[in-house]
């Protein structure tokens, strides 16, 4: 698309907004790059507009960014948000960062989308494709702004894109060879107004431009996705953890299989897999559906799966202290996450839970925090509810900070138990994003003598 000479405003001035800026600048148009933040809070960012000849304001949002044929929003900007609903009034076209980088975008996209497991599939995509000898790099949501690496992407490579519902949300032409459904649990209902439904169909915008030559795969056991699944010309396949199928991959009595046409082939073990987890298979079967469809060979695709080591803030083991070992889980950031950790712990567990909920239902983790934890300790703006809602089941205490909670976690747990952070909430009440809080608890753990 040719946007040579174009005013584009880029409301965000982060990660996704700096990249959607540079891009637009190479492309021969005149970015406005608008942030409410402060400039003390914005310096990186202020350093790269500087050097780069990027006009820019901070601190609040002036008249001018109306001033613009095309406006481009990153995904910490909720849609319903007044500079979004002005610019629409006003006939302004609103995008998002994920669909303006896709317009230039020459390469294969292998968006990967759900509530949970985005991260690790995502990279260990990545990881599978690099290692089988076809070129990918991965970006969005994980990484990179998919802004910053998309020109260099070639027609025969592919990018493995990580990719929200708040990235979704103005995606209007956004059309990926492989479109990827994880999973889709309540989650965000804060920014679709408290509605399930509003965020499944954010969701399931990932396969609204897709035709019978792209493929979307999907979770078969996720009877969320399913009424969604109807009338669709992309090529559908499935993966399961619970059944055989006749299109797509599926995990029978510790095996991973691909089926299709009638062919059914054994790919590799569970026992193959570095990561562990029955949520690690399900991740493992979406890759290796889009390995098969590149017709990568068995033998790659297992290599791959046993050398990838997993992904930093997800069920991440930071070190062992006196026989406690501790555990960085900031990616999780919802129940349905903190769900998946627990289930992966035998031993005690010490666990460091709050921050900025988004409408989380504790009801769906009581029964494991009984079986799996001797004491909560609750963090943030969320700390009270969580209080109130587990001082009857569990030990539970209040802190002031997360530094102060791993030392609190330090002096009660015992030899053979583990500390987990897995929060199940955002992090922006005291945190800048959740790799934020992830490197804070690491330092802090590692800081413990």
């Amino acid at each position: 698309m040719d946007i040579t000479g174009k005013k584009i405003s880029v409301i965000g001035a982060v990660r996704s907004g700096v990249g959607a800026a540079r891009l637009a600048k190479k492309m021969g148009a005149i970015p406005f790059v608008s942030d409410s933040g402060s400039k003390e809070k914005l310096q990186d960012s202020i350093l790269i507009f500087n050097s780069e000849g990027i006009s820019y304001e901070c601190g609040s949002h002036s008249e001018r960014v109306y001033e613009c044929d095309l406006m481009i929003t990153s995904p910490g900007v909720p849609s319903d948000s007044e500079i979004l609903k002005t610019a629409l009034s006003k006939n302004i076209r609103v995008i998002g960062e994920v669909e303006f980088a896709s317009w230039f975008c020459e390469g294969g996209i292998i968006s990967i989308t759900g509530t949970n497991g985005k991260t690790t599939t995502t990279a260990l995509m990545n990881h599978t494709l690099n290692q089988s000898g076809i070129k990918c790099y991965s970006a969005g949501n994980i990484g990179q702004a998919f802004s910053e690496i998309v020109l260099d992407v070639q027609s025969n490579e592919f990018v493995a894109l990580e990719t929200s519902s708040f990235q979704l949300d103005f995606a209007d032409e956004f059309k990926p060879r492989f479109a990827i459904v994880l999973n889709i649990t309540p989650d965000h209902l804060d920014r679709y107004n408290y509605n399930f439904e509003e965020y499944i169909q954010s969701k399931m915008k990932i396969t609204g431009n897709q035709t019978e030559d792209d493929y979307l795969i999907y979770n078969a056991d996720d009877l969320n996705i399913k009424p969604y699944l109807k009338n669709m010309r992309v090529t559908k396949l499935a993966f399961s953890l619970e059944s055989g199928l006749p299109a797509g991959a599926f995990y029978k009595e510790g095996k991973l299989f691909f089926s299709r046409r009638e062919e059914v082939s054994q790919v590799c073990a569970a026992s193959d897999l570095f990561i562990k987890g029955e949520h690690n298979i399900a991740n493992a079967l979406a890759v290796l559906t889009v390995a098969k469809l590149l017709d990568i060979p068995a033998q790659k695709i297992k290599d791959a799966f046993s050398s990838f080591k997993g992904v930093e803030h997800r069920i991440e083991f930071v070190r062992d202290l006196d026989g406690v070992e501790y555990y960085n889980d900031s990616k999780a950031t919802n129940v349905d996450s903190v769900i998946v950790a627990l289930k992966s712990f035998i031993k005690p567990v010490y666990l460091i839970l709050g921050g900025k909920d988004k409408g989380n239902n504790y009801d769906d983790i009581r029964d494991l925090v009984i079986k799996h934890v001797k004491k909560i300790y609750a963090i943030g703006v969320s700390s009270q509810k969580i209080y109130d809602y587990f001082s009857a089941v569990v030990e539970i205490e209040q802190m002031e900070s997360l530094e102060d909670a791993v030392v609190k976690a330090r002096l009660d747990a015992r030899a053979g138990s583990a500390v987990l952070l897995s929060p199940a909430c955002a992090s922006f009440d005291m945190f800048e994003n959740y790799e934020h809080r992830g490197k804070v608890f690491k330092q802090s753990v590692n800081n413990l003598v």
